[in-house]
């Protein structure tokens, strides 16, 4: 029993020692949980890290169209508090599929950059502000310095950073292999929707490879999408599939349409 109790302290003691190495602050951040056990749990602090720079892209086609992976972002920036500045260097966002996964257009501040070089340089600026929930950047490369100044801007205002990583070549994904400061890594890719026992698409569905979680474990998640409050779900049952929307299930649009017939 004596052993088991001393194991976890020793633990975080060796988790602190390397990030002291790595030449990170050991204060405590807070947490964004994705409210999915199986994910919260495999994640140091039992959740996303506020304050810290992540990674995410595409798996397989959408490593060049980043739509997914988008998503995922979008859903994880939707349930920070404040506005959140998206920086492209490329006019193909589609602000609706943003606002399907809980992101509002009036929370979110676009940006558009000339370079990667620019992109680089309002991420940090962004980070640095202060005063917004969430900074994403769609970029193709980033070094470890560039990462490590986009780490520390976000451990000293406590904003939360995610840079899309995106190509214009297949074969520039590959640059996804190198080292990073970044606390988690992840690649999103897309899986069948789940078929419904009547006519109809199911919700959409993901396979979420955490690759990399500083002081943590890589694992595999098959997920649904995230709905329109930006949460995931673990793939459920066929029987549970056919659970109301949420915008119909608090009845708010059943009340609009409601009032429309009315006035009609």
């Amino acid at each position: 029993m004596t052993a088991e109790l001393n194991k976890k302290p020793g633990l975080e003691t060796l988790r602190a020692a390397i990030s002291r190495l790595e030449g990170h602050s050991d204060r405590r951040r807070k947490m964004l949980p994705f409210g999915v056990r199986e994910i919260d749990s495999r994640l140091p602090g039992g959740g996303l890290a506020l304050g810290a720079l992540h990674e995410v892209a595409g798996g397989g086609n959408d490593a060049l169209h980043s739509a997914a992976a988008g998503q995922f972002c979008a859903g994880i920036a939707a349930r920070t508090r404040g506005k959140v500045l998206w920086i492209v260097t490329r006019q193909d966002v589609f602000a609706p599929s943003l606002k399907q996964v809980g992101l509002s257009a009036r929370r979110t501040i676009y940006v558009e950059a000339a370079s990667d070089v620019d992109v680089l340089a309002c991420f940090e600026e962004g980070l640095r502000h202060g005063g917004l929930g969430a900074v994403v950047a769609e970029v193709a490369r980033l070094s470890m310095t560039a990462s490590r100044r986009l780490q520390l801007a976000a451990e000293t205002s406590g904003s939360l950073g995610i840079a899309i990583r995106r190509w214009r070549r297949q074969t520039d994904a590959a640059d996804f292999g190198q080292p990073t400061a970044s606390v988690t890594r992840w690649r999103v890719s897309v899986l069948p929707s789940a078929s419904l026992p009547v006519p109809g698409v199911g919700r959409p569905r993901w396979l979420l490879e955490l690759i990399r979680a500083r002081a943590g474990e890589c694992a595999d998640f098959e997920v649904e999408a995230c709905d329109a409050k930006g949460r995931l779900a673990p793939c459920s049952p066929i029987a549970d599939r056919l659970s109301l929307p949420a915008a119909l299930a608090d009845g708010s649009d059943q009340e609009a349409a409601g009032q429309r017939r009315a006035s009609a």
